[in-house]
C-alpha cells in the first residue's frame, strides 16, 4: 500500500511535518489479518478524533495560521485515508482469477482536499481512478471505503472514473474538469495517476486556456450575483463572496491550467511562466490574503461547529476576538477586524484585476494593439485593443500619470470598456496618483470623471485599483471602514459611491416613481459640481471620532480648492456636509406640522437653492444605504418638509398666528361639511382644540366628523375606521373612544400583536372628554398593512386591549423576536429630552433597540408618569428604535422641573431596558 502526504504539508512556525501515527495501519491489519470492521471503526474514530483535537489545539493557541493548520489537516486526512485504503484492500482482496483481469485502481484526492487545504467541515472529494471499469472486486472496495469513511462522520464527495473517462467528462462539464486540475495521489496504484496526470495535462494544452477563462469567468459572474457584488458587504461571504477565497482559487486554476504551476511564487521572476507575471510583493500579497482568509474560515468553523462560510454579525465580535483584535482609540475591535478583512477583499479583487489578464495574454499571446482612432486620443496616450481602451505602449505612467484619468475619460465618453490589461496597469501604477494631487489639470479631469456620465461607475473603478487613496488621503481612512449595525449594509466609501450611483439615477429620471420630488429638483440645481463633490464627501470624517458632519465639513474646506472649486461652491460643499443629515433627522425626528420646526430649518437653510441641494443629498444618501431603508411613507415625509420650507423661503407663508390658522382650518371644514345639517357641524366645529385643527388637512376633517356622528348616534363606545394611503405606503387607524391615562399605550401594544409597526401618530382629546387618536402604520417589512383580514383583527385586538380582555404583556411575549445572529450589535438606550425644539411641547427622544411591544412599554412610562402624548414619530434604523414624542403635562404645560425630568428620564431608560449610554454614544445616533 502505497500513502501519500499534501504538498507543501508544513504546517507549524519551525516547518515541522505534521505526524501521522505510525502504528494506526498495523494496529488495523493486526499482523497479516485485518481486525473486525467495528474494531477498525473504533480506532480510526479515536484517530480522527486526534487529528482533529490535535489541529484545533494548535490553531486556537495560535502556533499555526489559518493555512498552515488548512495543510495540517488536510496531511493528516491523507494518513486516515490511506490507511483506510489499506485496511479496505486487505478486507478485500481479489478473488479466485480476479487478480488477472480486476484493474488495479488509485486513490485521488480532488477539489479543494486535492490543493492539501481543507477546513474543519468542509468535503472531503476522492476519486477512484483506474485504466479500465472497475470488476466486482473494485467496485466492492469501493462500497466498502465509502461506508468506513461515513460511518466516521466526514461528508464525501466521490466519483469513480477510468483515466478516459476523466478527459472525455472534462471536455464536456468545467467543474470536472476544475475538479480534476487540483487532482493529487493519495493511495493505490501509482503509474495509474501518474497516466492520468500525463494525459490531462496534453488535454489542457490541446484545449487550451480560452475555454476554461471564459467558462470560469461565467462561473464568477454567477456566483457574485448570487453572493454579492461588492467585495464590502457588512455581512461578507468569506468563501464564495467577491475578493473571498474562491476567487483566489480562481487565480490558482488559471495559472495551473495555463502553466502547470502548484504555487503562486512560481510566477515570480523572468525565467518563470509568462515570463514574471507577478512581482515578488505581488506574490507576497497573494499569500498573505490566503493566509488571513483561511484563517477567519477556520474560526468561523470551529465557533458554529459547522461550515459556516458567511461572517454575520453574532460571529464578527467572537472571531475577531479570537484573531486578537481589541479597543484602538475610536474604533472597537469588530470593527478593526472587519477592516482588515475587507481590505484584504479589496487586495484580492485588485490581484485578480492584476493577474488574470497577464495569465490570459500569456497563455493567448499579446493583444493586436491598435493606434487610437483619432487625434484626441493618441494625444490623451489613450490605444485600442479588442475593441476596449488601455495605455498606449509609449506612455510611461510613472512620468506621466494623469494618463490613467485620460484613460477613464476616455472609456467614459466612447462607451467603451477598459481592458484588463490597462486594469492591470491601473493596479500596478496606483501609486503615482499621489503626484496628481497638487495638478490642476488632473483635478479638473478627476471633478470631469466624478460629475460625467455612469459617474459611480468610474468611481468605483478607481476606488478598486487603490487610486482613490493615493489621489484623496483622506478617502484612505474610510476604505473599508464598516459601522457595526444592522442599518448600514455597505462599508462607508461603498455606500458612497452608492450614493453616487443614486445621483446619478435622480438625474436620468430613473426614480422617478419612487422620488419625484428630488428627481425635478436635480434638474433645477445651480450647483451641480458642488452637489457631486459634497455626495463624495459627506461621510469622509467618519471613524475620526466626534462629528463626522463637523469634522468633514473642514476636509471639505481643504479638499475643494485643491479640486478647482471657486469659493462659492466650496463653501456649498463645507455648508452640505455639515448638515447633510438636517433634513432626515427633522423629517423622521420632529413633529413637521409644528411651526417652530418649519422656522427653525428654514433659518437654517436661508435659501431655496440649498433647500434643493440638501434634499437630493438626502434621498441619494438614504437610498444608497440598503435596500430596506427607503419607503414611501418616508418619501412623503421628507416631500412635506420640502414644501413646507420652501414656502417659507420663498416668502408665501408667514405662519400667520395660530388663532388665525385655527379660523382658517375651522373654515376649511365647515366647507367640506356643507351638506351638512348646521346643528352637526356647529357640535362638530365646537368639539376640536386648536391642536387638533392645525393637525390635519380639511377632507381628515370631515372624515372625523362623519365617524364622531355615526358613534355618537349609534351609542357606541368605541369606533375604529382603518384607510389605506397607497401613495404613502401606510395604513392609517383612526380610534374614537373615551380618553383615560395608557390609552396611546394599550392601542400600541394591540398593534403590535396585529402585526402592525407604528410610524406616526396624533393623540388628541376632544372637548367631550373623548379621544381621537390616529395612527399611522406599516407592515414588519415596511409595506402597507392592508390585507383585509389582518385589518380586521387589528379592530378586533384594539377593543379587546382597551376592554382588557386582552393580555398585552403575554400576548407581546409570543411575538417573533429578532434572528439571534442581531443580537450581537449592541444599542445602549439613550434619553435626550428637548424643550427648544417646540414652542409648546417637551420633546422626549429616546433611542433603543427595537422589539416587539417596545412602544407599549414606553408610552406606558410617559404616562405613568402623569404626561399626555400629543403626538408621536417612529423610526427604526436597523434594529435600532428611535421614537420621538411632543408631550405635556396634566396642565397643558411644558415638562420643565428638573426632578421631574430626571424621574422621567429613569423611567424611560427602565422601559428601553438597560442602563443609560454615556453622551459620548451621542454620535452614534447618526443613522446616515
Amino acid at each position: 500500500m502505497f500513502l501519500a502526504h499534501a504538498p507543501d504539508a508544513a504546517g507549524s512556525p519551525s516547518g515541522e511535518t505534521p505526524e501521522v501515527l505510525p502504528d494506526l495501519i498495523a494496529a488495523l491489519l493486526d499482523g497479516e489479518r485485518p481486525v473486525a470492521r467495528e474494531e477498525a471503526l473504533a480506532q480510526l474514530r479515536r484517530q480522527l478524533g486526534r487529528i482533529q483535537g490535535k489541529v484545533q489545539r494548535a490553531f486556537e493557541a495560535h502556533e499555526l495560521s489559518g493555512l498552515a493548520a488548512a495543510r495540517w489537516l488536510a496531511a493528516l486526512t491523507d494518513g486516515l485515508v490511506g490507511a483506510i485504503h489499506g485496511y479496505t484492500m486487505a478486507v478485500v482482496p481479489p478473488g479466485p482469477g480476479d487478480a488477472k483481469t480486476e484493474p488495479p485502481f488509485a486513490l485521488i484526492a480532488t477539489g479543494g482536499y486535492g490543493r492539501g487545504v481543507l477546513a474543519p467541515y468542509s468535503d472531503i472529494d476522492l476519486l477512484f481512478l483506474s485504466d479500465a471499469p472497475l470488476g466486482p472486486q473494485g467496485r466492492r472496495a469501493v462500497e466498502f471505503l465509502l461506508y468506513l469513511l461515513w460511518d466516521l462522520g466526514l461528508k464525501v464527495g466521490h466519483a469513480t472514473r477510468t483515466v478516459d473517462e476523466c478527459i472525455e467528462d472534462a471536455k464536456g462539464d468545467v467543474t470536472i474538469q476544475t475538479a480534476l486540475i487540483d487532482a493529487r495521489w493519495i493511495a493505490g496504484e501509482r503509474p495509474v495517476f501518474e497516466r492520468f496526470d500525463a494525459a490531462f495535462a496534453a488535454f489542457r494544452k490541446q484545449s487550451g486556456l480560452a475555454a476554461f477563462l471564459a467558462a470560469k469567468r461565467a462561473e464568477r459572474a454567477a456566483r457574485h450575483a448570487r453572493y454579492g457584488e461588492s467585495p464590502f458587504l457588512v455581512e461578507p461571504h468569506v468563501k464564495e463572496g467577491r475578493g473571498g477565497l474562491r476567487d483566489l482559487q480562481t487565480l490558482y486554476w488559471l495559472a495551473r491550467h495555463a502553466f502547470g504551476v502548484q504555487r503562486m511564487p512560481e510566477l515570480v521572476g523572468p525565467a518563470s511562466p509568462g515570463g514574471g507575471l507577478l512581482t515578488p510583493q505581488e506574490a507576497r500579497a497573494i499569500r498573505r490574503a490566503w493566509n488571513f482568509l483561511w484563517t477567519v474560515r477556520f474560526h468561523l468553523h470551529y465557533v458554529t461547529g459547522r461550515a459556516e462560510e458567511r461572517l454575520t454579525f453574532d460571529l464578527q465580535p467572537v472571531v475577531g476576538a479570537r484573531m486578537g483584535y481589541t479597543r484602538h482609540g475610536v474604533q472597537d475591535g469588530v470593527e478593526r477586524f472587519m477592516k482588515h478583512l475587507f481590505l484584504t477583499a479589496r487586495d484580492v479583487v485588485r490581484l485578480t484585476r492584476l493577474l488574470e489578464p497577464a495569465l490570459e495574454r500569456a497563455a493567448l499571446g499579446p493583444p493586436a494593439v491598435l493606434p487610437a482612432g483619432d487625434a484626441a486620443l493618441a494625444q490623451a496616450g489613450v490605444a485600442l485593443a479588442d475593441g476596449k481602451v488601455l495605455i498606449a505602449p509609449d506612455r510611461n505612467v510613472a512620468e506621466d500619470p494623469a494618463v490613467m484619468l485620460r484613460l477613464v475619460r476616455a472609456a467614459r465618453d466612447r462607451g467603451l470598456e477598459i481592458h484588463p490589461l490597462a486594469h492591470r496597469a491601473l493596479v500596478r501604477n496606483a501609486r503615482y496618483a499621489v503626484k496628481l494631487r497638487d495638478d490642476k489639470a488632473a483635478n479638473a479631469l478627476f471633478i470631469d470623471i466624478l460629475s460625467g456620465r455612469d459617474s459611480a461607475r468610474w468611481m468605483r473603478t478607481l476606488n478598486e485599483v487603490g487610486f482613490l487613496s493615493r489621489f484623496i488621503p483622506e478617502w484612505a481612512r474610510i476604505v473599508g471602514l464598516m459601522q457595526f449595525d444592522t442599518y448600514h449594509v455597505f462599508t462607508v466609501e461603498e455606500h458612497t459611491i452608492e450614493a453616487i450611483g443614486v445621483l446619478g439615477q435622480l438625474e436620468r429620471g430613473e426614480l422617478a416613481e419612487v422620488a419625484p420630488v428630488a428627481s425635478e429638483l436635480v434638474g433645477q440645481v445651480q450647483s451641480r459640481r458642488a452637489l457631486y463633490v459634497a455626495v463624495l464627501l459627506h461621510d469622509i470624517a467618519k471613524g475620526r471620532g466626534g462629528d463626522h458632519s463637523e469634522l468633514g465639513a473642514e476636509i471639505a474646506l481643504d479638499l475643494c480648492p485643491r479640486f478647482g472649486l471657486t469659493p462659492e461652491e466650496t463653501e456649498t460643499v463645507s455648508w452640505l456636509v455639515l448638515n447633510h443629515l438636517l433634513v432626515s433627522q427633522t423629517a423622521f425626528k420632529r413633529d413637521i406640522d409644528d411651526p417652530k420646526t418649519i422656522l427653525d430649518i428654514a433659518e437654517t437653510v436661508q435659501s431655496p437653492e440649498r433647500l434643493r441641494l440638501l434634499l437630493v443629498l438626502t434621498v441619494a444618501d438614504m437610498r444608497a444605504v440598503g435596500p430596506k431603508v427607503w419607503n414611501g411613507w418616508k418619501a412623503t415625509l421628507l416631500r412635506e418638509l420640502y414644501w413646507r420650507v420652501a414656502e417659507v423661503l420663498a416668502g408665501g407663508l408667514s405662519v400667520p398666528e395660530r388663532d388665525t390658522r385655527v379660523a382658517r382650518a375651522r373654515a376649511a371644514a365647515a366647507a367640506m361639511l356643507s351638506d351638512r345639517p348646521k346643528e352637526e357641524v356647529d357640535h362638530f366645529l365646537a368639539l376640536g382644540y386648536p391642536g387638533y385643527w392645525l393637525s390635519f388637512d380639511p377632507e381628515t376633517h370631515a372624515r372625523h366628523a362623519h365617524m364622531i356622528h355615526e358613534a355618537e348616534s349609534e351609542g357606541a363606545p368605541l369606533t375604529v375606521r382603518t384607510r389605506v394611503i397607497e401613495a404613502r405606503a401606510v395604513t392609517e387607524v383612526t380610534v374614537y373612544c373615551a380618553d383615560h391615562p395608557g390609552l396611546f399605550s394599550k392601542i400600541a401594544g394591540a398593534l403590535a400583536v396585529a402585526g402592525a409597526s407604528i410610524v406616526d401618530a396624533r393623540i388628541h382629546t376632544m372637548t367631550n372628554g373623548m379621544a381621537l387618536d390616529t395612527f399611522w402604520v406599516q407592515d414588519a417589512a415596511g409595506g402597507v398593512f392592508d390585507a383585509p383580514h389582518r385589518l380586521a383583527r387589528l379592530a378586533v385586538l384594539i377593543e379587546q386591549s382597551l376592554s382588557g380582555r386582552l393580555r398585552l404583556d403575554a400576548e407581546i411575549g409570543k411575538l417573533r423576536r429578532e434572528p439571534a445572529r442581531l443580537r450581537a450589535v449592541q444599542i445602549p438606550p439613550r434619553v435626550v429630552i428637548d424643550n427648544h425644539a417646540s414652542n409648546s411641547h417637551t420633546v422626549i427622544e429616546v433611542n433603543g433597540r427595537d422589539r416587539p411591544g417596545l412602544l407599549h412599554d414606553v408610552t406606558a412610562a410617559i404616562s405613568e408618569q402623569g404626561l399626555q402624548i400629543g403626538s408621536a414619530h417612529i423610526t427604526t434604523y436597523g434594529v435600532r428604535a428611535v421614537d420621538v414624542f411632543y408631550v405635556k403635562d396634566v396642565f397643558g404645560l411644558k415638562v420643565e422641573n428638573e426632578r421631574k425630568l430626571a424621574t422621567l428620564r429613569k423611567a424611560l431608560v427602565a422601559a428601553l431596558g438597560g442602563a443609560e449610554a454615556p453622551s459620548a454614544e451621542e454620535a452614534a445616533l447618526r443613522a446616515v
